[in-house]
C-alpha cells in the first residue's frame, strides 16, 4: 500500500460500507472526511439491528457465496478478502463477543447494534476520522468538487479521490431514499431502476380474513416460488398480503416473476411435517357429525389462521373433498399481485451497474470517484449476507482507491 500522507479522501454515506472504506483508508494513514445526509451515521444500520443484530452467516464458504445468485461472479473477490469469518474476526477486535444461533446465523452477544456500531466510531475517530453530519450529497461542481446540501446552505468540498456509499432506495427517513439515482444518471453513469428486495407482497385478501388475521404469523409452514423447490420457516400474514423472513428470502424470485408476468405464485405447505399420504389417511377418517373445521382441527391440528387460509383459497367443493383438502395442505397456491413498495422493503435491488465501474469499483465515467454498498447492482437474502458483501465492498473499493492513487503517484 502507497505512503498516503498527503492526499485528502472524502466517503459519502456513513453506512456499514462507507465507515469500513474509512477504516481501510485510515490505517493506510490518509486523511479521511465522511459525509452523511442525517444527523448520525449508520441509522439503517441500528435498525437493522433492533429485533438482533445479525451480522453474517456460519454455513459452508460455497453456500455462503451461491447466495448471492447471480451477482457471485462480482461479489466472490470481496468476500475472498473479507469474508464471514473475517467479519466476526473485525467484530471481535471492536470487543465484542459473538455466537452462532441455531440457524446458523451470527450474532453478537448483546444482540444489538449500537454496541457495535459505538465502539467501531469511537475507534474511526481516535484513527482520525473527520465526520461531517447533515451534509446530502448533490453532485459535483463543474470542477469536480463535491457539493451538499447542508442546513446552513450548499457548500463545496474537495478531495483527491472519493468513495460514495449511498445505499440503497429502502427506509428512506433513515436516509437510504435513492435520491442519488438521478444525479448519477446526469452525469452519464448506468444506473439499474432500484427495485424492492427482501419485501413482502399484496394478495387482496377478503374483507373476513383481513379483519380476524391480519398480523397473525404464520409458523412451522414451508413455501416454494415454484411448488418444488421447499425453504421452511415463518411467515406472517398482513392486512393486504403477506411477509416475513420466509417471504423474503424467496423475493427475487418472485418479483422478477410478477415483472415479467404481472402475478406470482406462491405454495405453502401447511403441515411440513407431514406427508401427503398421511395426511390422506387423516382426513379420510369417519368423521360422523363434526364439522369439517373440527374434523381438520382434531385429524391434522391445522387451525385458526392456516384453517381460514384453506377457505380463503379453496372452493366450497374442494374445502368438503378431504383428498383435495389434503393436497391444498401441502401445496395451497397464493395468487401475489404486486412487491410492497421500495420504501417498505428491507433492502433494495439496482443501481450502479457493474459495466459502469473498473474491477476496484472506480466509475469508468468519473475517474477517482468509488462506489460501494447497497448503491452497487446485487441484492442478497437476509441472514447476514446483505450485511457481509456491504462491509466486503467497503473494503475492496477502498483497496481500489488506493491502488489508483498509487499507480497516479507512480513516475511514468
Amino acid at each position: 500500500m502507497p505512503d498516503l500522507s498527503s492526499p485528502r479522501l472524502a466517503i459519502v454515506g456513513g453506512g456499514p460500507a462507507g465507515l469500513m472504506a474509512a477504516e481501510v483508508l485510515l490505517a493506510q494513514g490518509a486523511a479521511v472526511d465522511l459525509y452523511d445526509a442525517m444527523p448520525s451515521p449508520g441509522r439503517k444500520f441500528l435498525l437493522a439491528g433492533v429485533g438482533g443484530m445479525n451480522i453474517t452467516h456460519s454455513e459452508p464458504y460455497a453456500a455462503f457465496v451461491a447466495r448471492y445468485g447471480a451477482s457471485m461472479a462480482h461479489i466472490r473477490p470481496w468476500l475472498e478478502r473479507f469474508g464471514p469469518q473475517a467479519v466476526r474476526d473485525w467484530v471481535h477486535g471492536l470487543g465484542i463477543d459473538t455466537f452462532v444461533g441455531s440457524s446458523g446465523r451470527v450474532f453478537p452477544v448483546e444482540m444489538k447494534a449500537a454496541p457495535l456500531l459505538r465502539a467501531w466510531l469511537q475507534r474511526l475517530r481516535e484513527a482520525g476520522l473527520v465526520l461531517h453530519v447533515r451534509h446530502r450529497f448533490q453532485g459535483w461542481t463543474p470542477q469536480g468538487a463535491l457539493r451538499f446540501a447542508t442546513p446552513d446552505g450548499e457548500t463545496v468540498h474537495s478531495a483527491d479521490a472519493c468513495l460514495l456509499a449511498l445505499g440503497g432506495g429502502s427506509w428512506a427517513k433513515l436516509g437510504s431514499d435513492g435520491a442519488w439515482v438521478g444525479l448519477l444518471r446526469g452525469h452519464g453513469i448506468d444506473v439499474a431502476a432500484l427495485r424492492p428486495a427482501n419485501c413482502g407482497f399484496d394478495i387482496g385478501w377478503s374483507e373476513v380474513l383481513r379483519s380476524r388475521f391480519a398480523g397473525a404469523p404464520l409458523k412451522s409452514v414451508a413455501a416454494s416460488p415454484d411448488g418444488e423447490n421447499w425453504r421452511r420457516g415463518e411467515c406472517v400474514i398482513t392486512a393486504g398480503g403477506i411477509e416475513g423472513s420466509l417471504v423474503y428470502a424467496l423475493s427475487a424470485a418472485l418479483r422478477d416473476r410478477i415483472e415479467a408476468e404481472g402475478s406470482a405464485t406462491l405454495y405453502l405447505d401447511l403441515a411440513p411435517d407431514r406427508d401427503l399420504a398421511r395426511l390422506r389417511g387423516e382426513l379420510g377418517r369417519p368423521r360422523a357429525s363434526a364439522s369439517i373445521a373440527n374434523h381438520l382441527r382434531r385429524q391434522t391440528g391445522i387451525e385458526g389462521v392456516k384453517a381460514s387460509l384453506l377457505r380463503e383459497c379453496l372452493s366450497r367443493d374442494d374445502f368438503q373433498d378431504m383428498g383435495r383438502l389434503a393436497e391444498s395442505i401441502k401445496c395451497l397456491p397464493l395468487r401475489l399481485t404486486a412487491p410492497r413498495p421500495l420504501d417498505e422493503a428491507i433492502s433494495s435491488a439496482g443501481g450502479v451497474r457493474f459495466a459502469a465501474l473498473d474491477p476496484g469499483l472506480m466509475l469508468l465515467a468519473r475517474p477517482g470517484v468509488f462506489c460501494a454498498g447497497e448503491m452497487l447492482d446485487w441484492e442478497a437474502p437476509t441472514g447476514g449476507y446483505l450485511l457481509t458483501a456491504c462491509l466486503a465492498s467497503g473494503r475492496h473499493a477502498a483497496e481500489g482507491m488506493l491502488d489508483w492513487l498509487g499507480r497516479r503517484s507512480t513516475p511514468g
